[in-house]
């Protein structure tokens, strides 16, 4: 059985532990051992830098265990994915592990976030409310996560259903 490690700001939810085995359920009912992150027992006696220390080293050695990687790549606390969840979908591309993101955002970038356009040297932009240029790729994400991951807009069952279809 091909195990996915689980990566999202899942872990935050009040009742993480619960969602993750609802996940891992998931994961089963498509063919697959769900891997995840809380599914490691940080030793009590860790907290603060040292306990981040164990954690991210778990997490590390979970990603490398797995087969390949599911990401929850909705926006959180912005209009961007977790900045955790990114890179845990860098690091497994960088460890040559297959990677897919699901989420429920529609539309490009600028569909998402482009509040206006601004010209430079007669030169058109769009921008967000910040004034920073968006990128206008047509992309739903930002290039480097809808360039290495294989992207299903929905829920997680919908993103571990198109998996399972997967050569």
């Amino acid at each position: 059985m091909r195990s996915v490690y689980l990566a999202g700001f899942d872990v935050f939810l009040p009742d993480a532990q619960a969602h993750g085995e609802r996940l891992k359920a998931l994961c089963a009912a498509h063919g697959f051992e769900g891997l995840f992150p809380l599914d490691n027992q940080a030793p009590r006696d860790l907290s603060g830098p040292a306990l981040a220390q164990w954690i991210y080293r778990e997490n590390v050695a979970l990603i490398r265990r797995a087969d390949m990687v599911m990401a929850n790549l909705n926006p959180f606390r912005g209009a961007e994915p977790d900045s955790g969840t990114a890179f845990e979908v860098g690091y497994a591309i960088a460890c040559g592990k297959p990677v897919w993101g699901h989420t429920r955002q529609a539309g490009s970038l600028i569909d998402q976030v482009a509040v206006g356009a601004a010209a430079d040297d007669g030169v058109s932009r769009m921008v967000d409310a910040e004034g920073y240029t968006v990128e206008d790729f047509g992309l739903g994400l930002n290039l480097m996560l809808a360039c290495s991951a294989r992207i299903v807009q929905g829920e997680a069952a919908d993103c571990l259903a198109r998996m399972a279809e997967a050569p």
